[in-house]
């Protein structure tokens, strides 16, 4: 049983221009006392193919943490466009909100993120260099992947090992909807 569980996620300014400040707000409880931080990070994923295009939005250390309920909003700058191939820019990705103990990741959040023109002449023509102040993102927030790792939340007694147990959200059909992402940063979920 983890010692941490994520209660609730919400997107704020969802969606938005690809070029705005991403907004998480979470809530998470804590059922034992933890003498150490919580760190949570949230990754953009640049490319399904190369895991050296992803980038890292934020990381936050939060605690030492007690048992209780508690919320707080995440905010990560966008990711460099400049680091990202332009065949990538536009189409869908993946973001990863996770969270760790003592450098053990135990529960990961993976988000599609829909990136596009939002105006239709641009989508029915894209120019040849992508225009990245006219695109928006769309987080498809009601559909995430969350992935729970077992960890030893006391480090000072022994660690047993457990395979990681997957949960699913139902969804509603959608034909665009490709297969949830695998639980790794580098993830083959490109959009042609």
């Amino acid at each position: 049983m983890s010692a941490v569980n994520i209660t609730n996620v919400s997107i704020l300014d969802n969606p938005a221009a690809f070029l705005n400040p991403f907004q998480f707000e979470i809530s998470y409880e804590c059922l034992v006392p933890l003498k150490d931080d919580l760190e949570w990070k949230l990754i953009y994923v640049g490319s399904a193919e190369d895991e050296t295009y992803d980038q890292q939005l934020e990381s936050v250390l939060v605690g030492p943490v007690n048992v209780g309920n508690y919320r707080f909003v995440l905010q990560a700058d966008p990711p460099d466009p400049s680091k990202i191939r332009e065949e990538d820019i536009i189409g869908v990705t993946v973001l990863l909100l996770t969270c760790s103990y003592i450098g053990q990741e135990f529960i990961r959040v993976g988000y599609y993120v829909n990136n596009d023109y939002e105006d239709e002449q641009l989508k029915e023509e894209p120019p040849q260099k992508v225009l990245i102040d006219k695109v928006q993102r769309n987080i498809l927030a009601d559909k995430p992947r969350v992935t729970k790792f077992p960890i030893n939340f006391q480090p000072e007694n022994e660690s047993t090992e457990q395979p990681a147990s997957t949960l699913e959200h139902p969804s509603e059909n959608n034909e665009q909807e490709q297969a949830p992402p695998p639980p790794s940063p580098s993830l083959d979920t490109k959009s042609e």
